[in-house]
């Protein structure tokens, strides 16, 4: 068994996402992405699937050219090589899982270079 939080040691960048891995599995990854209100992810597309969580707060998420509001609890699951992007409504507390072939280090460096 594996256990991690979403809300324990929450710790947001001043400038920038800040990206953390919560867990590590044999098919998965999950990342907790921390955005404070205005933060950006800009538009980037992963090779794999990947499923979206609004644990808190609000973003607006923008695929093929449309940008939809996503709120707490809210999920989105998205194909391999679909551009997308994120801005912080709030303050919030983003969920990622990635499926193992993704990596944890692609996420760090968009966050990085937005």
């Amino acid at each position: 068994m594996k256990k991690a939080s979403l809300v324990n040691d929450l710790q947001y960048n001043e400038n920038k996402p800040a990206v953390q891995v919560l867990l590590d599995t044999d098919t998965s990854r999950e990342i907790r992405i921390a955005m404070r209100k205005g933060h950006v992810m800009k538009e980037h597309k992963t090779p794999y699937p990947i499923v979206v969580e609004i644990f808190e707060g609000e973003i607006s998420f923008g695929v093929h050219g449309e940008s939809y509001k996503l709120k707490k609890g809210d999920l989105v699951y998205l194909e391999g090589n679909v551009p997308h992007d994120l801005k912080a409504e709030q303050d919030s507390t983003v969920r990622l899982t990635l499926t193992k072939a993704d990596t944890a280090e692609r996420v760090k460096e968009v966050a990085d270079n937005s």
